[in-house]
């Protein structure tokens, strides 16, 4: 997929660059595009125009030049983006080596156009292309910072980052100054299907894949079951790791509940989220001494039906649903609704502890891992909190503290982090875990390191161990173990730890008085 030689790597040549340096807009063999997108959405995110809405995916679409009659030949190109996670709403036909890509928006909002993951075939050796997306929803991006698409092709399957070089992220006049990323590219392999994404894509089916594959290990600390079905009705998984004496009738429970890819395009999270699993069902030393103090619930996957349908932030029917913790409906939002339903009920057993609660995004617009925590009246617990942060900052190079902030913006009063901070007692964290799309900055340095799928399951592990570190439970672990690299320079304030707590101790005087229904449903009526 290159501009030179056939196998080296992935990219796009300087003469095609150089073209999509001397032209940008439309004109020539199609209708003027500043005119056929004039109702497209703002780069603010308003809505698109009637006239211009997108409402699928291409699917087999071949685009052939205007006025062309005949059979297709090869290099008049296929697009395709009728599979799963796929997108791809529409292409226009600039030029020869030139076409207009368009985002479908959200299923039922048209407000987000971010992902993309489409295919091309029937190319020609050495072709070369100019893709612009032209429609996205967003003005700041990480492509402005060397973030590139991903491509793979069918004998080379394996996701790489087109070089930077070769990406544009600007505004466009012939888009009523949207902005547009374009790249251009070189196929070089006529019988290979090429398939270019925003992000490492993480499908619904292959959770479920790497769901089966665990659970037919038999591991008695392995617990899969089905909390609900999505609208689509797609699994709502949820996974308990934990030593089988946790879950023994009577036994109090320390719990740490982790979710993810509520927002489907943000996919790294499930990568993150398939590093912390790995980690607490491994043999490692570390993670025995986890399940045998701590219980973990995981639900990998909040939002199944738009991860399946290759939408950025919303549901089927078009709910952001990282904005309706406070009142999810069982019929419209039925996964919220399922998640949170389990977690007022542990909340409501005298005989759990839920003390954490970690929500896995991804950032399009910042670098590294970091946190958003809460805001509380009471100093000395807003200081607790702040304590997991500073520890996973020892423990990941690519975790920065210096990034993680505590709010209570009020824009995001509907989040799991701060309804259920409101909502949760005072021993209790809750915490939005970002990592970026694109890449990290090593302590010290200015250079950028892209993510790879390894480098985001590698900072869940860590987020992993770093439980260990936070309950003081090194004393425990078997064996001498390599300490962790240590190689962030983030300024970190000093702490202090939490008293070592063994199961089945509960918390001094027990747990803080149950809410009343009106606290439950409006969680800011007690102390944040």
């Amino acid at each position: 997929m290159s501009g030179g030689a056939r196998g080296s790597p992935m990219a796009v040549t300087r003469v095609a660059m150089a073209t999509a340096g001397r032209r940008w807009g439309g004109g020539g063999m199609t209708t003027n595009m500043a005119e056929r997108s004039r109702t497209a959405e703002t780069a603010t995110g308003s809505a698109i125009g009637s006239d211009d809405i997108i409402a699928g995916n291409v699917s087999k679409y071949i685009v052939l030049p205007a006025g062309y009659c005949g059979q297709p030949k090869k290099g008049h190109l296929i697009f395709d983006a009728c599979f799963e996670s796929g997108n791809l709403g529409r292409v226009d036909h600039v030029t020869e080596f030139e076409y207009d890509l368009f985002i479908r928006p959200d299923t039922c909002n048209p407000r987000f156009r971010v992902w993309f993951n489409f295919t091309v075939e029937n190319v020609k050796e050495s072709q070369r292309v100019i893709f612009n997306v032209v429609n996205f929803s967003k003005t700041k991006s990480l492509y402005r910072d060397g973030m590139a698409p991903m491509v793979k092709s069918t004998s080379r399957p394996k996701w790489q980052r087109i070089p930077s070089k070769n990406v544009y992220y600007y505004r466009c006049p012939d888009h009523r100054k949207n902005y547009v990323m374009s790249f251009a590219f070189c196929f070089d392999r006529e019988d290979d299907i090429y398939q270019f994404a925003y992000c490492y894509p993480y499908t619904y089916t292959r959770l479920q894949h790497y769901l089966d594959n665990l659970q037919r290990r038999n591991m008695d600390y392995f617990c899969r079951e089905l909390l609900g079905l999505s609208v689509q009705k797609r699994r709502l998984d949820l996974l308990t790791i934990t030593s089988p004496a946790n879950l023994r009738p009577g036994a109090e429970q320390k719990v740490v509940f982790i979710t993810a890819r509520v927002h489907p395009g943000e996919t790294p999270s499930s990568f993150v989220c398939q590093g912390i699993i790995d980690f607490l069902v491994s043999h490692h030393p570390i993670a025995k001494v986890l399940r045998d103090h701590l219980v973990f619930k995981i639900a990998p996957m909040l939002n199944p039906d738009g991860v399946y349908l290759g939408n950025y932030r919303c549901s089927l029917m078009g709910f952001d649903l990282n904005r309706h913790w406070a009142n999810p409906s069982p019929w419209a939002h039925p996964t919220l609704h399922g998640v949170k339903e389990l977690i007022i009920d542990m909340y409501n057993n005298p005989k759990i502890n839920l003390e954490f609660y970690i929500d896995i995004h991804a950032h399009s617009t910042m670098m590294n891992g970091f946190m958003y925590g809460n805001i509380f009246e009471d100093e000395e617990r807003f200081q607790r909190q702040a304590v997991f942060p500073k520890l996973l900052c020892q423990n990941a190079e690519d975790f920065s503290y210096s990034s993680t902030s505590f709010n209570r913006d009020a824009v995001k009063a509907g989040t799991g982090r701060r309804f259920l901070g409101g909502l949760l007692n005072d021993t209790s964290y809750c915490y939005t875990l970002e990592v970026s799309f694109y890449s990290y900055i090593l302590g010290g340095t200015a250079s950028a390191v892209p993510y790879t799928e390894e480098a985001y399951m590698k900072l869940g592990r860590n987020v992993a161990r770093t439980f260990l570190d936070y309950y003081r439970l090194n004393s425990l672990v078997e064996g001498p173990l390599a300490p962790t690299p240590k190689t962030r320079k983030d300024n970190v304030p000093h702490y202090k730890c939490p008293a070592q707590r063994g199961p089945g101790n509960s918390q001094a005087g027990g747990k803080a008085g149950k809410r009343s229904q009106a606290q439950l449903k409006d969680p800011f009526l007690s102390t944040r």
